[in-house]
């Protein structure tokens, strides 16, 4: 994407203020960089903590790769926030399915500019007890099927021990490593052709998803659930701040500052 004089010159004084910051707090190691598209593409990571997006915002930006997140409407109007997001081209997505249509069409712009998106497939901080990927929402799935864009699976690990889940402090020692690996991109040819209804929309975002905890398998070990995640069937908010309270399944609809996609 051909970025403007205003949107660089921002992205540099971002950067000189976080690339320190993030190597301060924690180790990084990233695996699979070679994968990274020359052109446009959608990158669809797991999501555990709320620095998820500088974990993957330093690796994609170390690579020459401008970061575009699908961003919270509601931090645009946020003092200083709002006006790095706007200079930098961010995306702002509301809840309204017409909202979040609009927001996808400029996303679409970007990528067939030769830009990066970073979409959050499940939408916000998963609600998995054992923080894998949950099941996710057909934004990205939308868009790839829709105008060819590749999806880029990636999953990180550890960036949660630095700041956990819903933590208001940063546990920075004993040092921790955040561990990225990017993914080839997700085979969606199997859909080409077929009807964008809900069925379609769902078995591809549940490919996308199948990619990313596999790369997250990888990086963790363990064995992810048989059965992923899902708010709905355990009483949970799909969007929002989760918070446990005396047990699984109850909790707050206090807003959270997440970044991610919006398409449901």
């Amino acid at each position: 994407m051909k970025e403007t004089a205003k949107s660089r010159i921002t992205f540099v004084a971002v950067a000189a203020l976080v690339r320190p910051a993030m190597n301060l707090l924690m180790r990084k190691q990233w695996i699979g960089l070679e994968k990274l598209p020359a052109g446009g593409f959608i990158a669809a990571p797991n999501h555990c903590t709320e620095i998820d997006p500088l974990v993957v915002g330093h690796m994609l930006y170390n690579q020459k790769r401008m970061p575009h997140f699908l961003a919270k409407a509601g931090l645009f109007k946020v003092p200083v926030l709002g006006f790095v997001l706007r200079a930098t081209k961010q995306i702002p997505v509301e809840r309204s399915s017409a909202g979040a249509n609009r927001s996808l069409q400029i996303a679409k712009e970007v990528v067939n500019e030769g830009g990066s998106i970073i979409i959050y497939p499940e939408g916000t901080l998963t609600r998995d007890p054992g923080l894998w990927p949950m099941k996710g929402h057909t934004g990205a799935a939308r868009m790839a099927l829709e105008s060819g864009i590749p999806v880029v699976p990636m999953a990180h690990w550890g960036a949660h021990e630095v700041l956990p889940r819903y933590a208001k402090r940063f546990h920075i020692f004993p040092r921790k490593t955040s561990r990225l690996v990017v993914g080839d991109p997700v085979d969606l040819s199997a859909f080409a052709g077929r009807p964008l209804d809900k069925a379609t929309l769902t078995e591809a975002t549940n490919v996308i998803m199948e990619a990313i905890t596999e790369l997250l398998a990888s990086l963790r070990g363990g064995q992810p659930p048989l059965v992923r995640w899902d708010p709905a069937a355990h009483h949970q908010s799909t969007h929002g701040r989760f918070v446990e309270r005396g047990g699984a399944g109850s909790g707050s609809a206090a807003p959270e500052e997440n970044l991610g996609d919006s398409d449901e």
